[in-house]
């Protein structure tokens, strides 16, 4: 599992570095991922918090590795991105977490 404490190292060092500064994709309290499709998302810190998000990036982990020097890819497209920030702004139950979980859709990215 990726500790909020190393993705905020992470987050902290892409933000200092100057050639990679992108002022209006970061705000405080949110860090920038992006899809493997290429699209910017900024996420709240909170959502760290949530189990969709922690096995998103553990998987993310595994594939591609922490990234230095730019924001942490994510193995799906912006279009299941969208669904899973909608999802977990809503507050799922933990039976609609954990069925999320279960399910194939993880793994087929």
């Amino acid at each position: 599992m990726i500790s909020s404490k190393i993705l905020l190292v992470v987050a902290k060092k892409w933000h200092s570095s100057k050639s990679n500064r992108v002022a209006d994709s970061y705000s405080k309290g949110h860090f920038v991922v992006c899809t493997a499709d290429e699209r910017r998302f900024t996420i709240p810190l909170e959502y760290l918090n949530n189990e969709i998000f922690v096995k998103l990036l553990e998987i993310s982990k595994e594939e591609f590795g922490l990234p230095s020097d730019g924001p942490i890819t994510l193995p799906c497209d912006a279009i299941f991105m969208e669904y899973l920030i909608m999802l977990v702004r809503k507050v799922p139950s933990t039976r609609t977490q954990k069925a999320l979980l279960m399910s194939n859709i993880f793994y087929q990215f």
